[in-house]
């Protein structure tokens, strides 16, 4: 009985495992023909690449077991894009090996999913997103210009979109994942809260849409509402805020319209990624040093009421005992001193 046991027990095990790596691949799957809407290099290189978060996150929950999801993912993704089976295996690996050597990279910095802790959000940000994703950024571009697929002189602006585009998939997409994951529905919230909450969606987004639509440059106006979404809501609405602005944003900038207009593709690149860069960087480390500074003062306050507690529990004996009463300092003798 005990072997049988043993036995289903691995299987469903296994089972678990395996019914994870498919789940992940199609979320990357999905998530990837989402992102490739916005292509702005050989109908695969985007300015936001969502499966990198989707494969981070899985990552931080599940650990390197499924890894192989994401390899299928990025498999599938890129075969249907091309330009032939060897590329497109090169470039599935490094796919794979960005977010898999990010993940090592968070777990030996002590990274928390929660991101509660400054150093969680710094870790995210260099180490997960800017440090990680140079990896299949390389790899991709190396094998399209060594495939004949782009030119040499194509290398540069294509790694640029890709880096960047998955560092802003790790920025953009995992936090939104992570706030997803802790999300419960609130119950006994005042209406005014409501109230502030779709008032600060709304207005991220007709904001976004102005500034992106103009060519006074007012891509500044977005972030009033970005330190607002951090401050009263921390993870839970600055992700959404961010993720507002970047797929706005990325549509203007692949229509070319407002400060986007009349620059070339390099140029693009820069000022996009500039502002969604630091709206997710400003969102982040605001989400969690509100969020780490709450916790330590509910820290506090727990203590306090526990001394509280205690004191009033001690009898008036116990207090004299405990606390004794300050004495005044005995005078020197003067007969004692030296000399006399």
């Amino acid at each position: 009985m005990t072997a049988v046991a043993s036995s289903s027990q691995r299987f469903r095990h296994h089972a678990a495992v395996g019914l994870r790596i498919i789940a992940v691949a199609a979320v990357y799957y999905a998530a990837a023909r989402i992102g490739l809407m916005q292509q702005l290099v050989r109908g695969q290189i985007t300015p936001l690449w969502p499966p990198t978060g989707v494969a981070l996150v899985s990552l931080l929950l599940w650990g390197t077991r499924v890894w192989p999801g994401i390899a299928l993912g990025a498999f599938l993704v890129n075969v249907s894009l091309g330009p032939s089976i060897l590329p497109v295996v090169a470039i599935a690996v490094g796919n794979t090996l960005a977010p898999v050597c990010a993940y090592l990279l968070l777990r030996r910095a002590g990274f928390r999913i929660e991101l509660d802790r400054l150093r969680d959000a710094l870790a995210l940000v260099f180490l997960g997103a800017l440090g990680g994703m140079l990896i299949s950024a390389t790899l991709g571009a190396g094998v399209l210009v060594l495939s004949g697929a782009l030119s040499a002189d194509g290398f540069w602006p294509a790694w640029s979109v890709w880096w960047t585009g998955d560092a802003m998939g790790v920025l953009v997409i995992a936090p939104l994942l992570l706030a997803i994951r802790t999300w419960r529905w609130p119950r006994g919230v005042p209406v005014p809260r409501w109230a502030e909450a779709v008032a600060l969606l709304a207005g991220t987004a007709a904001v976004t849409a102005v500034a992106t639509q103009s060519t006074l440059g007012l891509l500044f106006l977005v972030f009033p509402f970005v330190i607002w979404a951090a401050f009263r809501f921390q993870l839970a609405g600055a992700a959404p805020c961010v993720l507002i602005i970047s797929v706005i944003a990325i549509d203007a900038g692949a229509n070319g319209s407002g400060p986007f207009s009349g620059h070339d593709l390099l140029a693009k690149m820069v000022t996009l990624q500039a502002l969604n860069g630091t709206v997710a960087l400003t969102a982040l480390l605001l989400a969690a040093t509100i969020t780490e500074r709450d916790h330590t003062r509910r820290e506090i306050e727990q203590v306090c009421r526990r001394l509280s507690d205690a004191l009033a529990r001690l009898t008036p004996a116990e207090k004299a005992e405990e606390w004794p009463p300050i004495r005044s300092p005995k005078k020197p003798d003067q007969d004692a001193r030296p000399g006399n």
